[in-house]
Parts: C-alpha cells; sequence; structure tokens
C-alpha cells in the first residue's frame, strides 16, 4: 500500500499528460478533419461540387497515411515534427504525429456521417433555391451532427490508443508509465491499475459521446 501510495502523484501527472495530448490533437486534428470529409463527399461525382481531381488526391493521400500503423508514422515524420516543434521526443514530439494520423481517421468518419445525410432532404433544398453553402453548413452538417459527435467520440478514444503508444518513445502519459513500470520492472499493480484507468477513461468518454448523439437527435 506505501508503495501505491507513493505512486499516486506519478499517476497524476501521467493523467494529465495523456489529456493534454489527446486534447490538443484532438482540437487540431478535428479543424483539418472536418473539412475534408467535407471535401470528400462535396467533391463526388454526383454531388454538389464534383471534381474528380480534388477527390481522387484526397482519397489517395487519406488512404496512404491511414494505412500506416501510428508507430511508424510517429518514427517516419521525425524530420517534419522536429521542423514545426523543434523536437521529437515529449509531449511536443507526440503531438504533431497524433494530428497527422488523427485528422485523416476524423476526415474518413466525417465523409461516413455526411453520407447518412437523406439525399432527399438535399434534393428538396436545391428545389426550393438553397445554395450550396447553404446546403453544406445549413442541413448536411446540421443533419449529421449526432453522427459527428459520435466520430469525435471513437477518434478521441483512438488517440488515447495512439497516446500509449506513444508513450514507447518518451512522450509520457499512461503509456510511458505502463512501459516503464509495468513492462520494464515488471509492475504487475502499476500495470492493472494503469489498464483500469484507461477502461474508466474510455467509458466515460463514450458513455458522454453517446448521451451527446442522442439529445443532439431529439432536437434535430
Amino acid at each position: 500500500m506505501e508503495r501505491l501510495a507513493e505512486m499516486i502523484p506519478v499517476f497524476g501527472q501521467s493523467l494529465q499528460e495523456t489529456i493534454i495530448m489527446v486534447g490538443f490533437s484532438l482540437v487540431i486534428a478535428t479543424l483539418v478533419g472536418i473539412p475534408l470529409g467535407i471535401l470528400l463527399v462535396i467533391t463526388q461525382g454526383n454531388h454538389l461540387f464534383p471534381n474528380k481531381w480534388i477527390y481522387h488526391t484526397l482519397n489517395t493521400i487519406i488512404n496512404v497515411v491511414r494505412s500506416l500503423p501510428f508507430i511508424i508514422l510517429m518514427v517516419a515524420i521525425i524530420p517534419f515534427t522536429e521542423l514545426i516543434v523543434g523536437t521529437s521526443i515529449g509531449i511536443e514530439g507526440a503531438i504533431v504525429p497524433l494530428i497527422v494520423y488523427t485528422a485523416p481517421y476524423i476526415s474518413r468518419l466525417m465523409e461516413t456521417a455526411l453520407h447518412d445525410v437523406d439525399r432527399g432532404v438535399i434534393e428538396a433544398y436545391q428545389a426550393m433555391g438553397a445554395s450550396r453553402t447553404q446546403i453544406i453548413f445549413r442541413i448536411m452538417l446540421r443533419e449529421a451532427r449526432p453522427g459527428i459527435v459520435l466520430c469525435l467520440t471513437i477518434a478521441t478514444i483512438g488517440l488515447i490508443g495512439a497516446t500509449a503508444m506513444a508513450g514507447a518513445v518518451g512522450a509520457g502519459g499512461l503509456g510511458d508509465l505502463a512501459l516503464r513500470y509495468g513492462y520494464q520492472s515488471w509492475d504487475i499493480e502499476v500495470m492493472v491499475i494503469t489498464v483500469v484507468i484507461l477502461v474508466v477513461l474510455v467509458q466515460l468518454i463514450q458513455s458522454l459521446g453517446n448521451w451527446a448523439a442522442r439529445k443532439l437527435k431529439k432536437s434535430s
């Protein structure tokens, strides 16, 4: 028990580092991923702004990035990470690859959410004279809000898993704690507590996301 009491500040610090990495990465990845997801939908051949070149270029880039496991991506873009933040280690060094990893993921989830919007609703507003920009922002995004919330919930949980892997290269967080104390030192208690914290964190995020999506669905 004394050992666990001594570890409480360490757990607290690791959890804080994980939340910082997830928070910053999620905000920036969302700002990048949502517009990419919109572009993927509206530039398809039968949609609002059909453009095969833009669609196929974005589609290819997103598929390439998503095909790389996070740990490989993190190593592969070290020069880019150092160019952006000046280091490839620590929290700062982890945020850049986390964004690069998550933004295409969010864009694919956004694409799926927007495709779920009833095409008949879009065509009805087109018949009433709504502009294409109005349809995107007032119809598509509004109708897709529950799906978008669930997409961001899934992306957040995926980010938590990625930050755990980032701990393997000195990024800190719960992954680093589990690796150094749980695996390398074979401290089973630390490993179990880390797993419990991650499970509780994921359950809270998923429950909150489901609740928000239900609220938005009822209000739409």
